[in-house]
This record gives C-alpha cells, structure tokens and sequence, in this order.
C-alpha cells in the first residue's frame, strides 16, 4: 500500500492550547469572528412558529432511544430516506462518538479527512483505533484528495470520515468524489462505513439551493447533522444519524441508551417544529448569510496583499491565512497578542492543525451591523502587528 499520508500520533494533544481556544471562544465578547454558527434563534422566535400549539401538555418524562418518531419522520423527509434509519443525537458530537465506538475495535483503522472538527479525532483515539490522516491543504482550496484516500485504505479500515461542508473551510465535497469513494472502499476495504458530517449542507448563500443529503445515494454511507448549525439552535441539542444498516443501527441505539438514555423529549419537540417549518427559517438565515459572505469578500479583496482565504461553499465560516510575506514568526505572534484588545475572537489554525498563521473566520454569527466593524477591527490588529 502506497501510503501517502502519516498516521496521526498523540504529539496533537500537546500543540492544541486549549485554555486559550475555550477563551477565544467564549461568545459574550462582541466582535466574536471564531463562531461557526450562524445567529442564534431565540425560544421567542421558535415558539412562534407552527406545531408547537400543544407544547403545555408534554409530559417530561423518558424519551425513546432512538428518538421521538416525529423527529425522526421530519429528518426522514429532509434526507429522503425511511424514518426508521434515523437515530436522534445530542448534536452531531454524540453520533460522532457512537459511531466511534461502534464502528470499530482497537485493532482497526480509520481514514480521517483533516483539517476537521477536532472531536471527529478525539472519538477515534479515543476508541484506540490506528488513525490514517489524509491532510487537505490551503494551497488546493481544501478539496478532496481521493487518490490519497484510496491510498489509505485496506482490509483493516473500518471507517472513513469526512464532513461535506468541512468544519473549518466551508468547502462541499462534489458527489462524484463520494462515488470514487466509494469504489475505492468496494477494491480495498469492502468491511468500511463512509461517514460524511452534513452540519453545514442546509447553510446556502441566497437563492441558492441546498446540495442533497448523501444519505440515500449507498447503503455504506452514514451521515449526521443536527439543528445546530444553519438552523441557528445548538441549544436544543439536537442532532440525529442516518445508518441504512439494522444490526449497526440496533447497535447505536443500545449505546445511545447506555450513555445517555434518550434525548431531551423537550428539545425533540422544539426540532420538530423547527425542521418542519426550516424552509421559512432558512430562506431569512441565507439572505443573511449571503450578504455578509460579500462583505467578507469585499475585505478581503482590499487586504489581499496581507491575508488570502478560500471561499466557501456554505456554511457561516471560511479559512484564511496571514500571508507569509507580510507575517514572519515574530509578527504572527504579535498579531495573535493583538487581538484581545480590539475585542476580537478567532479561531486558530492550530486548532485544527494548521499553523497560527492560519485561522477559522465565522461571518455569519455577528449581527449585520457588526461584521464590519469586527473586520475593521481585524485589519487594526494587522495593522499594529507590523508596526
């Protein structure tokens, strides 16, 4: 086997400072640019809506593991596939860890597609499983290299895990890469699942319409989402996975009661109502999304000289880099130094595995009138960095 990428070792959990990036992204700052969500809906907002007229007479008692069927019906018409393939989670974190520890053993493999999520890592090392990453780069705008997938597979993979939007460019995996996959799994490792992270897919720009859910297209395929995203509730807690498989599903489900019984039949009923009223939600959330998409661009063609990004596809964030010949180490650091007194937050690379000449942007988590002065506060920070 050609192996193109290394295998991840623990020296990550050192590099990541963690006190810091849970400082950076505590939301009550104003100029908060580290958010991956869009605006947060209020219980105001949501208890207008349709569908939650009996809302008084629900008894609080236990849920079902695999999730109330209501939930799992509107879930169902949104993916396109039967309503008893759905397993509801507490956000996608939770699906991310079942499926860890479901899928595979200690002796196992996994391909991951970095950068992502850092729990999509941590359930994988945490299961003891011989993690395979397949870096994508700044430099290739972070699409998917599925010759270096293929390259990392073999008999002993039993997952491959990638996110379509990616968590941090916001960039969408075309369906053709999927079913090269796909047939690189049926050559090399004919007993892997594909699991492919949609948190992102319903968080267009505009008039433009969502990409289908993969979740129909194979029954290799298992997908997850959740209401946290473009939906603007990571409140309510509410994710689910879509697994065509019964035995893995009959699986995920004993585990799900094992560790936390059921979900909130609260926040069930809440992203019920939410999922069967999305359309109305989203269509004001992507106009947002989209204007504020262009203000972003708008800045940074003025600052290209000093920051360069990759456009995404969807979602309410977006990868950028402090351009190496306007930032050597010493100004990098100062600039990181910087921010705490223009009140801002960002996401760093270093998060995610890349350099602290990188970082995660989130453009559509601060009202409209404050992205620009959230940007030019940024360009400030820059300014003073190479004073």
């Amino acid at each position: 086997m050609n192996q193109t990428a290394q295998p991840i070792s623990q020296e990550w959990r050192g590099r990541f400072p963690y006190n810091e990036i849970i400082s950076l992204l505590d939301v009550n700052r104003p100029l908060n640019l580290a958010e991956s969500t869009s605006q947060d809906l209020t219980v105001g907002a949501l208890l207008d809506i349709t569908g939650l007229e009996n809302i008084r007479d629900l008894k609080l008692g236990y849920g079902t593991s695999a999730g109330a069927l209501a939930l799992r019906e509107a879930v169902a018409e949104i993916c396109h596939i039967p309503a008893e393939q759905i397993i509801t989670t507490q956000g996608t974190a939770l699906g991310l860890f079942l499926l860890a520890f479901e899928v595979c053993r200690s002796d196992d493999e996994a391909v991951l597609v970095t950068p992502c999520f850092p729990p999509s890592r941590d359930c994988l090392l945490g299961a003891g499983v011989r993690v395979r990453e397949v870096r994508l780069s700044f430099e290739s705008g972070y699409r998917l290299d599925v010759d270096k997938i293929e390259a990392n597979l073999s008999p002993k993979t039993k997952l491959i895990s990638i996110a379509s939007p990616q968590n941090p460019s916001g960039v969408q995996v075309p369906r053709a890469d999927i079913e090269q996959v796909l047939a690189s799994m049926k050559k090399h490792a004919p007993q892997a699942l594909l699991f492919i992270d949609e948190t992102y897919r319903e968080a267009s720009y505009g008039a433009n319409a969502a990409v289908e859910s993969f979740a129909s297209l194979d029954r290799r395929i298992v997908t997850g989402s959740s209401v946290s995203k473009a939906l603007g509730a990571p409140g309510l807690r509410t994710g689910w996975l879509t697994v065509p498989d019964p035995d893995l599903r009959a699986r995920l489900t004993i585990a799900k009661m094992n560790t936390v019984i059921s979900g909130s039949v609260l926040d069930e009923m809440l992203a019920t109502a939410l999922l069967r009223n999305r359309s109305s939600v989203l269509a004001v959330r992507r106009q947002l999304l989209s204007a504020a998409l262009e203000e972003l661009a708008a800045w940074c063609r003025a600052e290209q000289g000093r920051v360069e990004w990759v456009r995404p596809d969807a979602g309410a964030l977006c990868c950028m880099r402090l351009r190496s010949d306007a930032f050597d180490d010493a100004t990098t650091s100062r600039f990181w130094a910087l921010l705490a007194k223009h009140d801002l937050q960002l996401a760093s690379g270093v998060w995610f595995g890349e350099s602290n000449r990188a970082f995660r942007l989130g453009f559509g988590y601060l009202p409209p009138a404050r992205l620009g002065t959230a940007l030019s506060a940024l360009s400030r920070a820059m300014d003073e960095a190479n004073f």
